[in-house]
C-alpha cells in the first residue's frame, strides 16, 4: 500500500529554505557570502542534504533555464540583500518541499560555479602570486640593508659629535659642567666622560648585590660600569604572548637580563648575559596591541621585549645603539695601540765584557720581529660580516672570509690581539658549524637526493670538518633510504614488490656512492666509513626482502627469481668499483637455506605419498598431445633419450612415480642452482642426496619384495631408467650449474652395479 505524503508545515519549509540558503564554499564566495552569514549548518534538513551535489546540481539548475538563473544572480549580488528577508519570503511563496530542493540546487550550482571560476583565477595568477613574494623578499633584503646603512652613518655622525662634545670639555671643564646640568638628556658618551670612576664602580657593586647568580658570570673590574637600566616586559616571538616582566642592565660591554623575585622587592635573579659584540637591535613597528616593542637578535636566538611608553623605548634603543659604537671604537682604538711598536727596554749596564757579543746577537732578532696590523677595515668587521652571512645563509661568502683570514694571519706571529681576534672568530665558525649540521640533519626534508647536501657538506670539508660531513651525510642518506623503503607499496605481487624495492634501494644506493665519490674525492680515509655504511644499508634492503619474499612462505620459484633480481640489481655497483654481493650473499644465506630445507622436505612427503600407492603400472597418456607435452617436459628436464622409453597408443613404460619423482628432482635442482653460492654447497648437495635415496630405496625395495616376473621385470626397467639416465642427468647439470663434480652422487649412482651383477639378491644396495 502506498504512503500518501502529508502536506509540508510551515517549519519544515523554513528549514529546507535554510538548507536550500546555504552554498558551498560560502566563506570564499563573494556571491553567497550574504546569505551564507544567516545561514545555520544545523538548519539544513536531511531532505536538503541528500539532493545531488556537483555537477549534476548544476546540470539541473542550467536546465531550469538561464533567465531564473539570472536572476537569482543578480539577486544575491544586490548590496542590500537580507538572507532573513530571502529565507523568509522564499518560505511564504513555496508550494512543498520540491520547490525549496530546486530553489536549493540552483544556488549551489552558482556557488559551484563561482567557486570554480575562483580556482581558474588562481591558478592562472599562481606563478604571479610566486614573482611577487619573491620580488617583496628581495625589497625587505634591501631595506634591511638600507636601514643598517643609515644607521652606521647615523652613528658615525653622532660619534662625530661627541668626540668635539668630549674635546670641548677637556678644554674647559666648567663648561661640561654647565651643559650636564643643563641638559639632562646629553650623550651617554659625555656623561660617562663626567662621570667618576669611583661612581661607576660603586653603581657595579650595588648592581652585584641585586641580582643573584651573577658575581660570578659578572666579576668585579676596572673597566666595566652601568650604563643604563630599567624594567621591561618579555613577549613570545611566535605568538606575541607576555611570558614575564624583567629588568635589563645594560653595561658598556655587554647586557644583562634578570628577572624579578616575587617575594623581595627589588631584588632579580640572573637570566642571561649577551656580549655587545653578538648582540643586534631591532626596532618593531607599533601594530596594536604590540607597541612600544624592540627585538634583540643573538644567533641563533631572538627576544622581544616592550618598553613603557615610547620615550623609554627610544631611550632604549638610542642607548643600545650608542653603547656598541662606543665599545666598536675603544676596541679599534686599544687595537692600535698594541699595534704600534714599542719601545725595548733599556738593559743595565754589564761589567761582563764577554757579554757585549751576545748582546748583539740577541738584538738583530728582536729589531727583525714583525707587527701583526690588525687595524684593517675588513679585520674590523669581520666578526659581524661573519654574523651577516650566517644570518643570511651564505656560508661560501662566511668560509671564504675564515679562508681570507687565515691567509693573513697564516705567517704571522702569535701575539695577545691575534689570540683575541681569533677567539672571537672561532665563536663565529662554531656557530656556522652548528648550522651546516643543522642541515645536514635527518629531521631536514630529504628531498633532493645526495646533491641537495653538496652545499653544506663542501663547507665543513672547507672548515676542516671531513669527519663531521662524512658522519653527517651518510646519516641523512641512511634516513633517506629508510624513508623511501617505508613509502613503497607493498603489491600483491611479491616479485612486482622486489623488482621496485631493488630500484629503489639500489638506485639510492649508486647516487650516494657517486655523490659520496665527488664530495670527499681527497679524502681517503672516509671511505672506509662510507662501505660500514654500505652493509648496515644493505641489512637495511635484506630485511624487507626477506620478510616480503621468505616470511610469506613464497613458492622456491619465485625466491630464485626475487634473488636473481637483487643479484642483478647489485652488479651494477660494480660500475664505480663497489662490489657487495658478498654481504648480500653473508645475509640471505640462513633465509635461502631454511626455504631449500623447506622445499627439500616437500618433495620428500609427495615422494613417499607417491611411493606408498605404487602399483606398478605402464603409464597410458590417452591422447598423443599429452604424450608430446610429456616428452617436452622431460627434454627439458635434460633426459634426451625418453623416446625409448614410450611405447604403442600414447603408451609409457615407466611408472608415474619415477616420472613424477623426475620432473620434481629436476625443478627443484634448477630452482636452487639460481639460488646457489659456495655457502650454499653442502646444504644443496645434501638435500639433493635425500630426495634421491627416498626414490632409490623404494625401488630397491619393490624390486626384491616383488614375486610376480612381468612386475619384476618392469621395476628392473624403471630402476633402470633411474640410474642410467635420471642420476647422470642430476650429476651433469649439477657440475654445470656449480662447476666442479660431485662425489657424493657419483658414489650413489655407482651403487646401481650391485643390482646388475646380483639382481636377485635380498640386500639392499643402499
Amino acid at each position: 500500500m502506498r504512503r500518501t505524503p502529508s502536506p509540508p508545515s510551515l517549519g519544515d519549509a523554513r528549514a529546507c529554505a535554510l538548507g536550500a540558503a546555504r552554498p558551498a564554499q560560502a566563506a570564499y564566495v563573494p556571491l553567497c557570502a550574504g546569505a551564507a552569514a544567516a545561514v545555520s549548518p544545523a538548519a539544513v534538513s536531511p531532505a536538503a542534504e541528500r539532493a545531488p551535489v556537483g555537477g549534476a546540481a548544476m546540470a539541473m539548475a542550467l536546465s531550469l533555464g538561464e533567465g531564473g538563473g539570472s536572476r537569482l544572480r543578480r539577486q544575491l549580488e544586490s548590496g542590500g540583500f537580507a538572507a532573513g528577508e530571502y529565507v523568509k519570503q522564499l518560505s511564504q511563496q513555496s508550494d512543498g518541499d520540491r520547490d525549496l530542493q530546486e530553489h536549493r540546487q540552483r544556488i549551489q550550482a552558482l556557488s559551484e560555479e563561482t567557486a570554480q571560476s575562483l580556482k581558474r583565477n588562481v591558478y592562472q595568477n599562481y606563478r604571479q602570486f610566486i614573482e611577487t613574494a619573491r620580488e617583496i623578499s628581495y625589497l625587505e633584503s634591501e631595506m634591511y640593508q638600507l636601514s643598517h646603512i643609515l644607521t652606521e652613518q647615523k652613528g658615525i655622525m653622532e660619534a662625530v659629535t661627541q668626540a668635539l662634545l668630549l674635546q670641548a670639555d677637556r678644554d674647559d671643564p666648567a663648561l661640561g659642567a654647565r651643559r650636564a646640568a643643563a641638559d639632562p638628556f646629553l650623550p651617554l658618551s659625555a656623561k660617562e666622560a663626567a662621570a667618576s670612576e669611583e661612581g661607576r664602580q660603586r653603581t657595579l657593586t650595588t648592581l652585584l648585590e641585586k641580582v643573584e647568580g651573577c658575581r660570578d658570570l659578572l666579576p668585579e673590574s676596572p673597566g666595566k660600569y652601568l650604563v643604563y637600566n630599567g624594567d621591561l616586559v618579555e613577549y613570545d616571538a611566535d605568538h606575541m604572548a607576555q611570558i614575564q616582566r624583567v629588568h635589563a642592565f645594560l653595561m658598556n660591554d655587554c647586557l644583562l637580563v634578570a628577572t624579578a623575585l616575587p617575594n623581595r622587592r627589588g631584588a632579580y635573579r640572573y637570566d642571561a648575559l649577551y656580549p655587545l659584540d653578538g648582540l643586534a637591535v631591532v626596532n618593531v613597528k607599533d601594530n596594536p596591541p604590540m607597541k612600544d616593542m624592540f627585538k634583540l637578535l643573538m644567533f641563533p636566538e631572538s627576544r622581544i621585549f616592550q618598553a613603557e611608553n615610547a620615550k623609554i623605548k627610544k631611550e632604549w634603543l638610542e642607548v643600545l645603539e650608542e653603547t656598541k659604537r662606543n665599545r666598536a671604537l675603544s676596541e679599534k682604538r686599544r687595537l692600535e695601540q698594541e699595534a704600534l711598536p714599542r719601545p725595548a727596554p733599556t738593559p743595565p749596564e754589564s761589567t761582563n765584557p764577554f757579554e757585549e757579543d751576545e748582546e748583539e746577537e740577541e738584538e738583530e732578532p728582536s729589531a727583525e720581529e714583525e707587527v701583526v696590523d690588525l687595524s684593517l677595515e675588513w679585520i674590523q668587521e669581520l666578526p659581524e660580516d661573519l654574523d651577516v652571512c650566517i644570518a643570511q645563509r651564505d656560508f661560501e661568502g662566511a668560509v671564504d672570509l675564515l679562508d681570507k683570514l687565515n691567509e693573513y694571519l697564516g705567517d704571522k706571529p702569535v701575539s695577545q690581539p691575534v689570540k683575541e681576534l681569533r677567539a672571537k672568530v672561532d665563536e663565529r665558525v662554531r656557530q656556522l658549524t652548528d648550522v651546516l649540521v643543522f642541515e645536514l640533519s635527518p629531521d631536514r626534508s630529504l628531498r633532493g637526493g645526495p646533491r641537495a647536501t653538496r652545499r653544506a657538506v663542501s663547507q665543513l670539508i672547507r672548515l676542516g670538518q671531513s669527519t663531521k660531513a662524512c658522519e653527517l651525510f651518510l646519516k641523512n642518506r641512511a634516513a633517506a633510504v629508510q624513508t623511501a623503503i617505508r613509502q613503497l607499496r607493498i603489491e600483491g605481487a611479491t616479485l612486482l614488490y622486489i623488482h621496485k624495492l631493488c630500484h629503489v634501494f639500489f638506485t639510492s644506493l649508486l647516487e650516494t656512492a657517486r655523490e659520496f665519490e665527488t664530495d670527499f674525492a681527497g679524502n681517503n680515509g672516509c671511505y672506509s666509513a662510507f662501505v660500514v655504511w654500505a652493509r648496515s644499508s644493505m641489512r637495511m634492503f635484506v630485511d624487507a626482502f626477506s620478510k616480503q619474499v621468505f616470511d610469506s612462505k613464497e613458492s622456491l620459484s619465485t625466491a630464485a627469481e626475487c634473488v636473481k633480481v637483487a643479484k642483478e640489481h647489485c652488479k651494477q655497483l660494480s660500475e664505480i668499483g663497489l662490489d657487495l654481493t658478498f654481504i648480500i650473499h653473508a645475509l640471505l644465506v640462513k633465509d635461502i637455506k631454511g626455504a631449500l630445507q623447506s622445499y627439500k622436505d616437500i618433495i620428500i612427503e609427495a615422494t613417499k605419498h607417491r611411493n606408498s600407492e605404487e602399483m606398478w603400472r605402464r603409464m597410458n597418456l590417452m591422447t598423443p598431445e599429452a604424450l608430446g607435452k610429456l616428452r617436452e617436459e622431460m627434454r627439458s628436464c635434460g633426459v634426451a633419450n625418453f623416446d625409448q622409453y614410450t611405447g604403442d597408443d600414447c603408451w609409457v613404460n615407466l611408472s608415474y612415480t619415477v616420472v613424477a619423482f623426475t620432473k620434481q628432482t629436476m625443478a627443484f635442482l634448477e630452482e636452487a642452482l639460481k639460488l646457489y653460492f659456495p655457502e650454499l654447497h653442502m646444504v644443496l648437495l645434501e638435500s639433493l642426496v635425500e630426495i634421491i635415496l627416498v626414490a632409490v630405496q623404494h625401488v630397491d625395495y619393490s624390486l626384491r619384495c616383488e614375486q610376480d616376473p612381468e612386475k619384476k621385470a618392469f621395476i628392473r626397467q624403471n630402476a633402470s631408467f633411474l640410474y642410467e639416465t635420471v642420476l647422470p642427468v642430476v650429476e651433469k647439470r649439477f657440475e654445470e650449474g656449480v662447476g666442479k663434480p660431485a662425489k657424493q652422487l657419483q658414489d650413489l649412482r655407482n651403487a646401481s652395479r650391485l643390482m646388475r651383477v646380483n639382481p636377485e639378491s635380498t640386500t639392499s644396495v643402499v
